[in-house]
C-alpha cells in the first residue's frame, strides 16, 4: 500500500502494541508482541521499553501488560465529548423505566464504539464496558449509524466490510445489508434479533447534533427469551424514541455556538 509522504509508520506501529493488549491477553511477552503486530523481536523490544518508560507499559521482566495510564489516551477524546455526559441521565431514567440495559455508541470506522452504558444485568457472555468495539452492520446501533450516512460512505463500506456470520441469523449479504439499511433508515430505528450474540435483542435509534447529523445511537437490549420482535418495538420503541428526543434537544442547548472567524 502506498503511504502519504506524512505518514509516520513508528507511530503506527507504537499504536499497534498498545492495541495488542485486550481482555484476552493482558499480559504478553515479547515474542507474543513482535508476532501479533509483525514487528521483529528488536523494534518490537524497543516500543515496549519506550512506552514502559512513558509509563504506559509495566514489565516483570518476562510479561509486559499496560498500566491505567492508557486510560488517558481514551479519556482525551470522552473528555472532549459532550454526547456521553448529555446522555447519561436521559439513559439512567429510561433504563428504570424499562427495566432492560440502555447503551450509547458512536461510530469508528467500520465499528461502533461504545461510549456510556447503563446495565441492568449480565445479559451476554461478553462483557460491554465504555470502549468496547463491535462490527457495525451486526449490531442495532451500528445499523442506524450506518444507515445515516452518506451513499458514497456507505457504498464504500458495503464494498470493504467483512461481512462475517456471528450467528446463523447475521446478515451477511451486501445486499441484503443495504437493503436492511433502508428499511432503517425509513423506520427511522434498528432492530437486530440475535444476529451479534445467540439470546440477545436490541432495538437502536439514532441521536442527531444540531446540524441534524447522526451524532451517536442509543439501544436497549433485551434477552430474546423475554421479549419478541414484535414485543420489543411496541413496548420498548416509544420510550427509546423519547429519551432520543430529550437527548438531542439537550444537545442543542449543550453544544457550544461557534463564533465567526
Amino acid at each position: 500500500m502506498t503511504r502519504e509522504p506524512y505518514y509516520v509508520q513508528s507511530l503506527e506501529r507504537g499504536l499497534a502494541v498498545i492495541r495488542a493488549f485486550d481482555a484476552e491477553h493482558r499480559e504478553l511477552t515479547l515474542s507474543d508482541v513482535a508476532r501479533q503486530c509483525g514487528l521483529t523481536r528488536a523494534a518490537a523490544r524497543r516500543f515496549l521499553l519506550t512506552l514502559t518508560d512513558l509509563g504506559y507499559v509495566r514489565t516483570d521482566g518476562r510479561l509486559f501488560s499496560l498500566t491505567p495510564r492508557v486510560l488517558e489516551l481514551g479519556y482525551a477524546f470522552l473528555g472532549g465529548l459532550t454526547l456521553p455526559e448529555v446522555a447519561e441521565p436521559h439513559m439512567e431514567r429510561l433504563v428504570s423505566e424499562v427495566r432492560e440495559s440502555s447503551s450509547l455508541s458512536v461510530l469508528d470506522g467500520d465499528d461502533i464504539v461504545y461510549v456510556s452504558r447503563v446495565p441492568t444485568g449480565r445479559i451476554m457472555r461478553v462483557a460491554i464496558n465504555v470502549g468496547t468495539r463491535f462490527p457495525a452492520y451486526a449490531t442495532s446501533m451500528g445499523r442506524v449509524l450506518l444507515a445515516a450516512l452518506p451513499q458514497p460512505e456507505l457504498d464504500a463500506y458495503l464494498r470493504r466490510a467483512e461481512l462475517e456470520p456471528l450467528t446463523d441469523r447475521t446478515i451477511c449479504s451486501p445486499d441484503a445489508l443495504k437493503e436492511e439499511l433502508s428499511r432503517v433508515r425509513t423506520d427511522g430505528h434498528a432492530i437486530v434479533d440475535q444476529e451479534l450474540e445467540e439470546g440477545l435483542r436490541a432495538i437502536a435509534a439514532p441521536i442527531h447534533d444540531r446540524s441534524g447529523a447522526a451524532a451517536g445511537a442509543l439501544n436497549i437490549s433485551v434477552h430474546a427469551a423475554r421479549a419478541t420482535v414484535g414485543t420489543i418495538r411496541e413496548r420498548l420503541l416509544p420510550p427509546l424514541l423519547a429519551a432520543t428526543a430529550a437527548i438531542e434537544s439537550d444537545l442543542r442547548i449543550a453544544a457550544p455556538r461557534r463564533g465567526r472567524s
